[in-house]
């Protein structure tokens, strides 16, 4: 046999000699595996019982005779039992920075606390401090990125990193341009992070570029229309509570994507789609626009221009009439 491929993912040789035993031979028994192995019976039992433990084997039938996991199946598992192992010791090791204060009181150095503001040179340095920011985050990952399309190897090397952190429950936020939805790569990447739970507006008008993690760190270019040039990491609580004020306003100027998109939720025999039906609901029983945006979980424009067109639709000259025309046709 080769060289041990599975090494990487924490499998030792005779463990991946015995899996691929089960991939050439499923269902087979393993009395005589030792024997095949030139090893002791105990190492070959032993062997079963951790390729079991990692989901690589599994028993099957009364017989208890052993099949092997799909092999991409068995992969993905291992990848991401290896990835929580150094997420574990990354986390051990962040958590042992103490250590420098222990020993730098040893030499007797008395050194200012680090800045506020780290400045990344070159987009290499930039991509990985932001690889870091992602795998890190616990609670909230706010964007504001006003590219016009994604490149197939941007889609490539983001999706997982955002799919990770959709998964661990991370909460994103992330506002994009208007243009970025007439390319159909990136439209359908970014219908695909709102399917699996992520927030996404779209704006017709932004410049601003920025990224805040758990609102204690934000990522801004030194120049928004050349992020090769660098940009500026900030952790200092003032300066993030600032990017974290701009990204809000924002937001609240921005559509919701499934509106910009010209998605649609379906519609009932009234006409109206569902977000039409509960913005009307909200317009009948909600007081405030800004109240009933947020219960809708839109921006307080677009909700106005839900209550514009549905006045329209209605005939109506005013809110009170549009509720009262709405419950004599069954609307609502």
């Amino acid at each position: 046999m080769g060289e041990n491929e599975m090494s990487i993912f924490g499998v030792s040789e005779t463990e991946e000699e015995v899996y691929r035993h089960f991939l050439r031979n499923p269902g087979t028994a393993t009395d005589d595996l030792h024997l095949l192995l030139h090893t002791d019976p105990r190492v070959a039992r032993s062997c079963i019982a951790r390729l079991q433990e990692l989901g690589l084997l599994h028993p099957e039938g009364s017989d208890l005779r052993i099949f092997p996991t799909d092999p991409e199946v068995a992969l993905a598992r291992l990848i991401d039992l290896r990835l929580h192992s150094l997420h574990q010791e990354l986390q051990r090791v962040t958590r042992s920075r103490h250590v420098i204060d222990g020993l730098r009181a040893e030499q007797g150095a008395r050194r200012p606390p680090p800045p506020g503001i780290e400045q990344l040179e070159g987009l290499a340095q930039i991509r990985n401090r932001i690889d870091d920011l992602a795998f890190f985050a616990r609670d909230e990952i706010l964007s504001v990125e006003p590219y016009t399309k994604l490149s197939p190897e941007n889609i490539a090397r983001s999706r997982p990193l955002d799919l990770r952190c959709l998964r661990r429950g991370v909460r994103i936020r992330n506002v994009v341009a208007q243009a970025a939805l007439r390319d159909p790569a990136t439209a359908a990447y970014l219908r695909e992070l709102a399917e699996h739970g992520a927030s996404i507006r779209v704006t017709a008008h932004t410049a601003e570029r920025l990224l805040v993690y758990d609102r204690k760190a934000a990522l801004v270019p030194l120049d928004p229309r050349n992020t090769s040039r660098g940009a500026l990491l900030a952790h200092r609580s003032g300066l993030v509570s600032n990017i974290i004020a701009l990204f809000e306003k924002i937001w609240d100027q921005a559509d919701d994507l499934s509106q910009a998109s010209g998605e649609d939720t379906g519609a009932s025999d009234t006409g109206l789609s569902e977000t039409e039906r509960r913005v009307l609901v909200s317009m009948c029983t909600v007081g405030k626009d800004e109240a009933g945006a947020r219960e809708l979980g839109v921006s307080v424009r677009t909700y106005r221009r839900y209550v514009a067109d549905l006045m329209q639709k209605l005939g109506a000259a005013s809110r009170a009439q549009a509720a009262l025309l709405a419950r004599e046709r069954g609307w609502i």
